[in-house]
């Protein structure tokens, strides 16, 4: 199993559908700014849950 280093949102595949904001575990690790979902950094604990849970398939990893 690979090791996730960073989490992010592709804006442009971003519809606002809440899920990956459901399963996140991490209060404000998922934030909205001008209608569309971002990573912060900073709180994310790349855990990776997120990124199933997405419909559209924009949340993506970079794996070591």
């Amino acid at each position: 199993m690979k090791e996730i280093v960073k989490v992010f949102v592709n804006p442009d595949k971003c519809r606002m559908t809440g899920g990956c904001m459901e399963v996140c575990p991490v209060e404000g690790a998922i934030i909205v700014k001008g209608g569309k979902a971002f990573i912060v950094q900073e709180k994310c604990d790349l855990d990776g849950i997120c990124i199933p849970a997405c419909p559209n398939q924009a949340i993506s990893a970079v794996e070591k």
